[in-house]
């Protein structure tokens, strides 16, 4: 994948594998995957200056519409992991992301993650179009001109 962006891609969070992430035997516990793959990207959007409580005050949320997580190496107790997140040009109302989780320069985990862009109000109501400043943060964040839309 070629980096044309002018941001930090991968989006980089460094976390330590702590006794609440696993089970009995020191073994990280999946959803502990889950719980990081939100975090990076909300921390992602905090690295360009919009944190995620814009997207809420303007009634917006993105909900996760597909999760795909394939475990290579289990993470252990006391384990530093890196997780590189990938943000892509969105799809039509998805918008993908790729992560890869990297302890010692080897990845024991990667996740392909799509979210949608919702009004939330009494139901959630797709967005197809986003608002001008919501557009202008995916085009930053996947370093393209113009993000894709269908």
């Amino acid at each position: 994948m070629v980096n044309e962006s002018v941001t930090a891609i991968p989006f980089r969070l460094f976390k330590r594998v702590l006794p609440q992430h696993t089970d009995h035997g020191g073994v990280m516990w999946h959803g502990g995957y889950v719980a990081w793959l939100e975090e990076a990207r909300v921390e992602a959007l905090n690295v360009i200056d919009f944190p995620y409580q814009r997207f809420v005050a303007a009634g917006l949320d993105m909900p996760v519409v597909r999760l795909e997580i394939r475990y290579r190496e289990a993470l252990r107790l006391g384990d530093e992991v890196v997780l590189e997140s990938v943000p892509h040009p969105r799809l039509g109302v998805r918008w993908p992301w790729t992560t890869r989780f990297i302890r010692a320069g080897v990845c024991v985990a990667d996740a392909t993650v799509e979210l949608v862009l919702v009004q939330v109000q009494s139901t959630l109501k797709v967005v197809r179009h986003p608002p001008d400043e919501v557009a202008k943060v995916f085009e930053t964040l996947t370093g393209s001109r113009k993000a894709q839309s269908k």
